[in-house]
């Protein structure tokens, strides 16, 4: 202590000199005991919030936390109004508590003498952050729940897109399907009509042929595919074909009488065949 203010507290008391000075270490030893006590009841804390954490030493609750061993030393001797937020809130984070719950452990749980100094304007500063922190988590929570109702919006949106495709989708193969139906007799009597007509183009329908080509080109564009032609000869294929006259095994020689169709790997309508007689095979 400096000699004046030494002075001054000894005519102020009244005392003498070894009465002041045994005052004074009193005061320094109980001072030391209660800041001991701080220290003891504030790293009791910090050691039961570790353990729930998981963390096993202050050294590693710096490192997870990012923060300097000697603020976690202060944090233990009762000075967390005089730490920086970001402080309180990587340790909070670290220990997997709340802000609020980390503050109310280390500043309501202090002693009488840690309690003192919370009258003043660095206790006044941490509210201040407390409630600017509060209002901060409000927004996001607010941006959350924004984000998750867009989220959600844009999930429904491409649902009911992807509805809308396979709706039309649906409605596309309906139609085909009710025109093929409409279309089934032609489909399977035209080539064969064709075939009669290229054989004898002297035949009047002859100038009505080219009359049925946008037919043939609708049914291209919707991918169906012929099978053979009429008059071809093919391996028997009870797959593909039905025979109609005749008795013929797998893989023998048929004539088409009427083609069939198939749209990618789907059957629509067998070819018609018949069996190769002597005489066709001669000819």
């Amino acid at each position: 202590m400096d000699l004046n203010n030494f002075s001054v507290l000894q005519n102020h008391l009244g005392w003498g000199k070894i009465q002041t000075e045994e005052f004074l270490d009193r005061q320094v030893n109980s001072l030391i005991a209660m800041r001991r006590s701080i220290y003891q009841n504030k790293s009791q804390l910090l050691q039961q919030l570790m353990q729930k954490a998981g963390i096993a030493s202050v050294r590693e609750l710096s490192k997870i936390a990012g923060v300097p061993e000697l603020q976690l030393i202060k944090l233990q001797y009762g000075l967390l109004p005089k730490l920086p937020l970001e402080f309180t809130l990587n340790v909070a984070s670290a220990l997997k508590i709340s802000v609020n719950q980390f503050i109310e452990t280390f500043i309501s749980s202090s002693t009488n003498f840690d309690r003192q100094p919370q009258n003043n304007d660095s206790v006044r500063k941490l509210e201040l952050l407390q409630q600017e922190y509060q209002s901060l988590e409000q927004q996001l929570e607010q941006q959350k729940e924004s984000l998750a109702a867009l989220e959600s919006l844009q999930k429904e949106y491409q649902r009911l897109e992807q509805q809308l495709e396979q709706q039309k989708e649906s409605l596309h193969q309906e139609f085909q399907q009710e025109s093929l139906q409409v279309l089934e007799s032609w489909l399977l009597q035209w080539p064969t009509a064709i075939a009669i007509v290229q054989k004898n183009p002297k035949l009047p329908a002859g100038r009505i042929l080219p009359l049925i080509k946008p037919v043939e080109q609708l049914l291209e564009k919707w991918g169906l595919e012929s099978i053979a032609s009429v008059g071809e000869e093919v391996p028997y294929n009870p797959r593909q074909h039905e025979l109609i006259k005749g008795i013929s095994e797998i893989g023998e020689p048929v004539k088409v009488r009427y083609v069939g169709y198939k749209k990618g790997d789907k059957l629509l309508y067998r070819a018609k065949v018949s069996a190769i007689d002597n005489s066709e095979k001669s000819n």
